[in-house]
């Protein structure tokens, strides 16, 4: 009967060893910690007789010979949270009361009675990673339409480029025929003239008479106005009633262009009975009826205001060809994923301040007020070499008073919508912001474990 007692004494005592021993360690570390007659501290600064191992003395200057009790302020717990993620707590938060472990193997020896937790963490942490794989999964199918709708407003852009192209170069010729043709019809004034058949009614147009006429330039003429500018064509010395004012204005007492072209303009350009007083425009060449004169100004008049035409729509087409051609020399990403984001403005309200993004162009801050402030205008990619497409920059906003040009770092989220999310301003005038897409989602990495012990 005494020797049955004495062998479970001596298997207890060994178990209880053998646990104490290796509590806190994780198996990476395990062999380490073997059963033998002594123990080399982990960075070989001593060796101890292997008895001394948790025996709550720290005898090891890496705290390596107390992984399960806390003698030594640099100790490390390993907590095994089996089911759940492991990981290492300082040995200083064994046994204090406090359930640091999911598992509860930090507190073996208090009087804390901590429950294991570490499967519904766990679950926990399973279905919000499932979560976060759906979503993934989701915004990865969105941004592939996105894709393809960036690559088709690409296609669309260079084809709009291409015939802005053609446009410009059929205008060119045009603007040669045009130029020829009122210079034709110059040379053909000129020799007019060197007869001294001077015409009537040389090359300014209704706008140049009408500003002739506004002396106090208001965009307007009055009745005094034209009683101060038009006669009659006996003579300067014959000035016009306030009555024929009145009715060379349509019965107006002011008229703006649109009137002026529709009345007294007629009047002057005709034979209405009035000149300008003054003005060479309105002499009378006695060649005035003459067919020929009369074409010959007709054709110069339109050979100039069909120039004006073409110099007007060449102009239009050139400036189109600017913004197209500086559109599309913006990186939009190695697929054109970001290319839906050129014409967009994302808007967001934080206190009393709106925000609003516009990638590729600006960013700006307006105050309940009214007041807009630039944050900065579009610079480049900001990324690190591995993710180049994370960050947008900024800068060249407004100065801050007494401090520095204002600018705004842009951080792209992976998510299921296109929003800017949030708004803040670390330092003064320096911007963050978080913009979620999908365009910004990357196929996850999956890890099959965790490590967490060096």
């Amino acid at each position: 009967m005494h020797y049955h007692i004495v062998i479970v004494v001596i298997i207890w005592a060994t178990a209880f060893v053998d646990s104490r021993k290796i509590r806190g360690i994780s198996l990476a570390y395990r062999r380490f910690y073997k059963e033998k007659k002594s123990f080399l501290c982990i960075d070989g600064s001593k060796i101890i007789p292997f008895d001394r191992v948790n025996d709550d003395y720290c005898d090891c200057l890496d705290g390596s010979d107390e992984p399960g009790t806390a003698a030594c302020s640099n100790g490390r717990f390993y907590c095994t949270n089996l089911g759940f993620r492991p990981h290492y707590i300082p040995s200083s938060r064994v046994n204090d009361g406090i359930c640091d472990c999911c598992d509860a193997s930090d507190e073996y020896n208090s009087r804390m009675r901590c429950r294991n937790t570490c499967r519904d963490l766990g679950q926990r942490e399973r279905a919000e990673v499932e979560d976060q794989i759906r979503a993934v999964n989701e915004g990865l199918h969105l941004k592939q339409q996105l894709i393809k709708e960036g690559i088709n407003i690409w296609q669309e852009k260079q084809s709009q480029l291409r015939d802005l192209r053609r446009v410009s170069g059929e205008l060119q010729i045009k603007l040669e025929t045009h130029r020829k043709r009122k210079l034709e019809a110059e040379s053909r004034m000129g020799l007019l003239k060197s007869a001294g058949d001077v015409p009537r009614h040389p090359k300014e147009s209704p706008a140049d008479i009408f500003r002739e006429l506004d002396c106090n330039k208001d965009d307007s003429i009055t009745v005094d106005e034209v009683q101060a500018k038009i006669v009659h064509l006996q003579g300067d010395e014959h000035g016009l009633t306030e009555e024929e004012a009145v009715a060379l204005l349509g019965g107006s007492r002011q008229a703006d262009l649109s009137l002026f072209q529709e009345t007294l303009w007629k009047s002057l350009k005709t034979d209405g009975g009035v000149k300008i007083k003054d003005s060479l425009w309105s002499e009378v060449s006695p060649l005035d009826e003459d067919p020929n004169v009369k074409a010959t100004v007709n054709a110069a008049e339109n050979a100039a205001a069909d120039l004006k035409k073409v110099e007007d729509a060449y102009e239009t087409v050139k400036m189109e060809i600017r913004d197209l051609e500086e559109m599309l020399s913006a990186d939009y990403g190695a697929d054109k994923e970001f290319m839906y984001l050129q014409s967009r403005c994302l808007e967001l309200t934080v206190y009393e301040y709106a925000y609003t993004l516009c990638p590729f162009n600006q960013v700006t801050q307006k105050s309940a007020t009214g007041t807009e402030v630039l944050l900065g205008k579009w610079h480049s990619w900001a990324g690190p070499t591995d993710n180049h497409y994370s960050k947008m920059k900024f800068d060249g906003g407004e100065p801050c008073w007494q401090g520095p040009t204002r600018s705004t770092m842009v951080t792209l989220m992976c998510g299921t919508e296109t929003a800017l999310r949030s708004v803040k301003e670390p330092s003064k005038c320096q911007y963050i912001m978080e913009l979620q897409t999908p365009v910004a989602c990357q196929q996850l990495q999956r890890k099959w474990r965790v490590h967490s012990e060096l």
